[in-house]
Formats: structure tokens, C-alpha cells, sequence
């Protein structure tokens, strides 16, 4: 029987524990420091509608009791929390658990390298698995999309086919096997996409500046933006010449996104339908709304997603000065 650890709480915690433990031969296990809130059991329902139940085998807030047995951890957490947890579960994984995380470009690679033994094999997803909601803390979920197939990296391990193998079986989709961390690491969505926009939007902010409205993010998007956006990607680009990652692992984001310069990226970005409604971080108080610095937008996308593209650029000698620009920016904003 196949035993994983989950560790954290999350939409994808949820999702990826009731998918796997409604599985035959799967054994899940729950790391959580709120594992009074979690039932035995956990419902999912996909997107067809059809309803997922799981049984957990454990779940506890000790990492000792939930890593006992697991030959698979997945961290499912922000990257803020990723340090931390890597150091909690250190004493209890060894070179037949493999550690992974959900999510890579937030730095799980870089920390976990630092933190754990040489000999525990290493795992990471280029990008989520599913698109996840909780509905009922602990106990019910919604995977509200698949992706048709998933790209991990995988590290540290004489093995490395026999587990992509098992990822491809415990998530029912193909899986394609990356040449190094590095591809999984460095993506220009959400470390680029995210930091780019509020650079846009707030780079005169100070504090006493107030704006009269939300702004949308993605359907307000615009030129400026959409310009700051493929600056950073072509530095991205001029880093990954300096890797030893394939040519075509990461796809511009002018070709991703079927455009061609700046105004077609932006209508492009406006137009997507899984964009629609979301607004831009930002609280209201008396006299009008500002930035909402405490968002993930920021604390995630510039501490623990923009900044290793930062640091490898200028650890390689990368010249990248609108990244420099927009990250130094981001980080006076975070203070």
C-alpha cells in the first residue's frame, strides 16, 4: 500500500487528499496544525459532477505521527511556509521519502536544497495539478479543473522513471519528466504575471495616496503592463540561456499567450474567461482604497516567487533591470 503525507491545509490539500485516498491501496495522511478540524473522511466533487469520498489514515499536527510510513510528502503551502515545514518534517524523512511540492516556483527547490540531508530525493510539479476550492474545512472540496497532462523535476534520486511513473498513476494524467529543478523552478506565470501588474498599477503609491475604486486586475490590464510583462520575460529568458534547462521547457509569454506586442497582449489577458472578476488586492478604509500589502499578491509573488529569479540572475550575471527595478520596488512595498 502506497502511504502519502499532505502537509498543510489548503484548497489543493484538500483536493489532492480526497482524490488520493478515494483511490484503492492508498494510504493519505494529513499534516496540519489544525487537525481538530478535519474529519476521517473527505468528500470531493469534480467537475462532472461525480463525488470523490476518501478515507484519511491519519491526521495530526505531529510530524513524527503523520510522516510515519510515507514514502511520497507533498507540501501544499505557500511559500512563506515552506522553510518552515521542511524543518519540522527534517528529522523524520530519509532517502526513501521522497519531499515534493505542489507548486515549485516559490522556491520549494532552493530551500529544500539548503534545509534537507544530501540523500532524501527531492520532487516538485512545474505547475498545480488541479484547480481546487474548499467548501467545507476538513471535510469537503471541489476540483474544478484538471490539467491533461503535468511536468515534474525531480532531484537527488538513482530512480528517477519508477517515480515519475508513480506520480502518473496517483494523479491520472501523463507525466513528463524535467531535466533539472531549474525547470520547474523558474516560470514566467505568477512570479512574472503578478508583480508586473502591480508595478503598473501602484509604482507612485505612497501612503497617502487613495484610489476611489477596486481596480479589476485582469480585465482593467493594460498596455503598461502588458510592456513591464514582456521586459521581464525576455530577462527571464536571457537567465535561462546561463541554465542547463532545455530551449523549449518555458514558452514565451507573447506565443503563450497568441499575441504579439504589448496591445495584444493586453486585449488577450483581458478577454480570458477564468480571469473575469477577480480584483486586484486592495482594502477600503474612510477615505478610499490602497494597496492591500499584506496580500499574496505581494508577500508570495515578490518574497518567495520573483526573488529567486533575482537572486540567479544576478548570481549568474544576468543583466536584468526591470526585473531589478520592479523586485527592488516590491520589496520597499513589502517592508
Amino acid at each position: 500500500m502506497d502511504t502519502v503525507c499532505i502537509c498543510g491545509g489548503g484548497s489543493l490539500g484538500h483536493v489532492i487528499a480526497g482524490y488520493l485516498s478515494a483511490k484503492k491501496g492508498m494510504k493519505v495522511n494529513i499534516l496540519t496544525r489544525r487537525p481538530e478540524r478535519w474529519n476521517r473522511t473527505i468528500e470531493v466533487v469534480t467537475p462532472e459532477g461525480e463525488v470523490l469520498n476518501g478515507s484519511l489514515h491519519t491526521v495530526s499536527g505531529n510530524p513524527e505521527e503523520a510522516l510515519h510510513g510515507a514514502s511520497m510528502v507533498l507540501l501544499c503551502l505557500p511559500g512563506y511556509a515552506i522553510r518552515e515545514e521542511l524543518i519540522r518534517i527534517r528529522p523524520y524523512v530519509n532517502a526513501q521519502t521522497y519531499v515534493g511540492s505542489v507548486f515549485s516556483s516559490t522556491g520549494f527547490f532552493f530551500e529544500a536544497m539548503e534545509v534537507l540531508s544530501e540523500d532524501v530525493p527531492l520532487w516538485g510539479f512545474q505547475r498545480v495539478p488541479f484547480i481546487a476550492r474548499t467548501e467545507m474545512y476538513g471535510s469537503k472540496a471541489r476540483l474544478l479543473g484538471y490539467k491533461n497532462s503535468h511536468k515534474i523535476a525531480v532531484e537527488r534520486s538513482a530512480d528517477k522513471e519508477k517515480f515519475r511513473a508513480m506520480v502518473e498513476r496517483f494523479f491520472d494524467a501523463p507525466v513528463q519528466l524535467l531535466n533539472n529543478h531549474y525547470e520547474a523552478s523558474f516560470t514566467n506565470s505568477n512570479p512574472l504575471l503578478h508583480p508586473a501588474r502591480l508595478y503598473s498599477l501602484f509604482k507612485d503609491w505612497n501612503p497617502n495616496t487613495y484610489y476611489d475604486r477596486q481596480f479589476l486586475f485582469y480585465e482593467e490590464w493594460t498596455d503598461e503592463a502588458s510592456e513591464v510583462l514582456i521586459q521581464m520575460d525576455e530577462e527571464l529568458f536571457r537567465l535561462l540561456d546561463k541554465l542547463p534547462v532545455a530551449p523549449d521547457y518555458l514558452m514565451p509569454i507573447l506565443p503563450y499567450y497568441e499575441s504579439t506586442d504589448a496591445p495584444s497582449l493586453t486585449r488577450k489577458i483581458r478577454s480570458i474567461a477564468s480571469f473575469k472578476g477577480i480584483a486586484t488586492p486592495m482594502i477600503q478604509t474612510a477615505v478610499g482604497w490602497q494597496p492591500d500589502l499584506n496580500s499574496r499578491y505581494f508577500q508570495e509573488d515578490f518574497l518567495y516567487g520573483l526573488r529567486y529569479v533575482h537572486q540567479e540572475a544576478h548570481r549568474q550575471g544576468v543583466d536584468v533591470p526591470v526585473i531589478d527595478e520592479v523586485y527592488e520596488w516590491g520589496m520597499g512595498m513589502t517592508k
